[in-house]
């Protein structure tokens, strides 16, 4: 599948000019979206794809949050729970028949990004599944390895999101309570398990930020691990200058599990994707 690069970043600019860009949320989905194409084609080409695989693996990361621009028009939060989930909402704007908002064509989006048809199936998992808390079972090989591109590239940009956003914005919280709350222990306990935590057990606001730097253990490839290190924003994340004592322990305890555990992971090229 070859993509012209230059015409699916028109089409996205188009796409997302029809959104409120002065609102911080909207310019905040824009910058993520250009960061997690060039990590996904990062981490391709660390595998050792070909140039046109790693167009495709670019392509994924333009378009795995269409979905979150038309949520925040909707509904006026990122949060799935509360409002729609963004990645079904993402391949039926770009695959089914979903009305895309004013300005848009509706279903269908992504013939505006490529005519090829050949990876539609592909692409179409692939955003679907992005912030799903597993890949399905039963998927082919080469469609599987795309969806974990595309998700661990997601999630180390997530960890720098939440540097350069104010967490009050992001968790939609007050300062008095995310300065105060403790790390409930269910998510602590996740924590130590070396596991994404789940959702239901985030309770509380610093929940969230443990939570994020958790998603850490769900990396799949080498390259992933090597960038987030090179970048290091899981460290200024478990550094929040907590105003309650127990919550800065606690956060101590897990960056030094975080330390460890990335100091024994593989990076560069120690492993491979099993083909």
């Amino acid at each position: 599948m070859r993509i012209d690069r230059n015409h699916v970043l028109r089409r996205f600019k188009e796409y997302t000019d029809h959104y409120d860009a002065s609102d911080g949320k909207t310019a905040l989905k824009i910058g993520h979206t250009y960061r997690v194409a060039q990590l996904c084609q990062r981490i391709a080409a660390s595998e050792g794809m070909d140039e046109k695989e790693q167009d495709l693996a670019w392509l994924l990361g333009v378009l795995h949050d269409i979905g979150r621009f038309e949520q925040l028009r909707r509904y006026d939060t990122f949060n799935d729970a509360v409002s729609v989930d963004h990645a079904l909402l993402g391949a039926e704007l770009l695959f089914g028949t979903a009305d895309g908002g004013e300005g848009t064509a509706g279903g269908g989006m992504i013939r505006q990004f490529t005519e090829d048809v050949s990876e539609d199936a592909l692409l179409e998992v692939a955003v679907r599944v992005h912030s799903a808390y597993r890949v399905p079972a039963g998927l082919d090989r080469r469609t599987e390895k795309f969806c974990h591109i595309l998700r661990d590239a997601d999630k180390i940009d997530i960890l720098r999101v939440n540097i350069d956003t104010p967490l009050e914005e992001i968790y939609n919280t007050t300062s008095e309570e995310l300065y105060h709350a403790r790390v409930t222990e269910a998510v602590m306990e996740s924590f130590y398990e070396h596991h994404a935590t789940l959702r239901s057990l985030k309770r509380t606001s610093v929940d969230h930020i443990a939570g994020h730097v958790s998603l850490i253990y769900e990396l799949v490839f080498p390259e992933s691990i090597r960038i987030v290190r090179e970048q290091g924003y899981w460290e200024k994340l478990l550094q929040f200058p907590s105003e309650n004592p127990e919550t800065r322990r606690q956060l101590v305890a897990l960056y030094e599990e975080m330390r460890d555990f990335l100091e024994h992971a593989p990076a560069g090229a120690e492993t491979a994707w099993p083909e």
